[in-house]
């Protein structure tokens, strides 16, 4: 079997990464361990900027019907961070389920032809060669999707450093007699944390840690613990009923050095793997996915100018350390153990959000929002002429060139030209991905496009 990109992992990074390559023509087939999907879950947040990323594949007003949306965050029991006034169009976090994620993404895939194989497991990459047990699967590109244990990544003996931060954080699937009052209930108290969430459908996750009991991965959780823990917690165990199921698991900080070997390239936790806090994982890997799928289709497709896929490590690689370290911050502050040191982080924190500029800043790394790339910010949403957004014009796949009385035939399989509503004389170039390749006097447009885009032949 041969196909032209092999992505391994359907998870969130895999699949809108099959869905934009397949959308830009490109035969790929992604590979999947699982013989079927999962309705299993860890994720439940998805922030601001990645909701601008399926808004720009026509998805997110769907998902957000699924959740329920929070505009202030509670890390601590006196810190909050203000959503409401982020530069977007949504100005919120969506809490729903991993899968709900997973299944808009995998329909958009599978309808723009990406093929699918569930029940392969890799065991080895040789070249160009994806080795399973029943077969041998030939590849131009492979993408290793596969999360933290990526068999790509291991067996193209690319190094993952790093270390764990946190061990026996305990997972259940719960029924609640009184749910919070709120979407989520989050508290840390110095040997506890817990975390509830809702899945829509009358059950609750709980993220559980306890520092007076730290066991293996495979020492089985009860009933009992959660109640225990999440009660030390949140002050209440919300009347917890019933499971459905219960694991454990441990957190790592680790991050590939290098995000590509040759024609082998690393997305989401494959790539970089960081601590819960923050809710910021699976969004993460789904920004890899939107700022390598175009890379990657315009390489194949013999249109990229120099460098362009090489950007994806240096334009993502800091992203996911900058991801690292937020997170792992705001872990340690939560595993803070005194009363007086959850007291002085409390009284600091609260003062320093009350600050505009540190709220600001705050808001947008844990958003995503306020990331930019060097010489390529994000681009705000507006009204275009025709009373459609810029984000709906990016739908389309292509860059879209914001100008006046501009037209360039020879441009039209990868350009959507759109007037802006406002007329400026200033022209913007934007990349599929939502961030600005090029802004300036709309007599430069030509040139940008012919830089940005390549000769055409």
């Amino acid at each position: 079997m041969h196909t032209t990109v092999a992505i391994v992992g359907a998870g969130p990074t895999g699949l809108l990464l099959a869905g934009d390559l397949a959308r830009a023509g490109i035969d790929v087939t992604v590979f999947e361990r699982r013989s079927e999907t999962s309705n299993l879950t860890r994720a439940f947040g998805v922030h601001a900027r990645t909701l601008e990323v399926l808004d720009a594949r026509g998805l997110a007003d769907e998902l957000i019907a699924t959740g329920a949306e929070i505009s202030r965050l509670r890390l601590f029991d006196r810190i909050r961070v203000d959503l409401v006034s982020l530069p977007s169009r949504f100005p919120f976090l969506l809490i729903t389920p991993q899968y709900n994620v997973e299944r808009l993404l995998e329909e958009r895939a599978l309808k723009a032809g990406a093929r699918f194989v569930r029940g392969a497991e890799v065991t080895g990459v040789t070249g160009d060669s994806l080795i399973f047990a029943d077969r041998v699967v030939t590849a131009d590109w492979i993408v290793g999707a596969d999360g933290v244990h990526s068999a790509v990544r291991q067996a193209a003996g690319l190094p993952f450093p790093g270390r764990s931060v946190l061990t026996s954080i305990m997972l259940a699937d719960v029924r609640l007699a009184t749910p919070p009052a709120d979407v989520l209930a989050v508290n840390a108290v110095g040997d506890a944390f817990a975390f509830v969430a809702p899945f829509g459908d009358g059950w609750h996750r709980i993220f559980a840690w306890d520092r007076r009991h730290q066991v293996s991965d495979q020492e089985p959780v009860t009933l009992d613990e959660i109640r225990e823990v999440t009660l030390r917690a949140l002050g209440t165990d919300f009347g917890i009923t019933e499971s459905r199921w219960m694991s454990r698991f441990h957190s790592d900080e680790r991050q590939a050095p290098s995000y590509r070997a040759g024609r082998i390239l690393l997305a989401g936790d494959a790539a970089h793997v960081h601590s819960p806090a923050g809710g910021q994982g699976m969004n993460t890997g789904l920004q890899d996915a939107a700022n390598l799928s175009w890379k990657l289709a315009a390489t194949i497709q013999g249109w990229a100018p120099a460098g362009l896929l090489d950007s994806y490590q240096a334009e993502r690689h800091p992203v996911g350390r900058m991801v690292l370290r937020s997170s792992g911050a705001i872990i340690r502050l939560a595993m803070i153990r005194s009363a007086g040191g959850r007291f002085a982080r409390d009284t600091a924190g609260s003062a320093l959000m009350s600050l505009p500029p540190v709220m600001h800043k705050a808001a947008g790394i844990l958003s995503g929002v306020g990331i930019d790339y060097p010489g390529a910010p994000r681009a705000a949403d507006l009204t275009l002429r025709d009373g459609t957004r810029l984000y709906e014009a990016l739908r389309s796949g292509r860059h879209v060139l914001i100008a006046e009385d501009q037209t360039l035939p020879a441009y039209e399989d990868r350009l959507r030209i759109a007037a802006p509503g406002t007329p400026s004389g200033v022209a913007a170039l934007i990349r599929p991905d939502g961030h600005v390749a090029w802004e300036g006097p709309a007599a430069d447009a030509p040139a940008a496009v012919r830089r940005h885009l390549g000769p055409v032949s």
